[in-house]
């Protein structure tokens, strides 16, 4: 019945930004913590940042003072700005959600070319 949808995703030159959202449906309550991985081609996915409902971040150390994650407690969306954006940047970044039974999205694509 939860259902997480990423959105916001798509073709970026190097030194572009982008915002990804995520939209959470099918939950009355708020999540506890929602954020966002990238899928690391097919790696392990890794941590890029996460805020729980009352406002606590945490980011992976690759991103810290270049992305930003924000949360609208009433839509129950998360977002994700991506300034600055690189190469090194470019994959399907995942949102995920957990209350705690852990949910994910199906992600949103960013490459990132020259």
């Amino acid at each position: 019945q939860v259902q997480l949808v990423e959105s916001g995703g798509g073709l970026v030159q190097p030194g572009g930004s982008l915002r990804l959202s995520c939209a959470a449906s099918g939950i009355l309550s708020r999540f506890y913590v929602m954020g966002w991985y990238r899928q690391n081609l097919g790696k392990q996915r890794e941590l890029v940042a996460t805020m729980t409902s009352g406002g606590i971040t945490n980011y992976g150390d690759s991103v810290k003072g270049r992305f930003t994650i924000s949360r609208d407690n009433v839509k129950n969306t998360v977002y994700l700005q991506m300034n600055n954006l690189t190469p090194e940047h470019a994959d399907v970044y995942s949102c995920d959600a957990h209350d705690p039974n852990n949910y994910w999205g199906r992600g949103t694509q960013v490459p990132v070319y020259s």
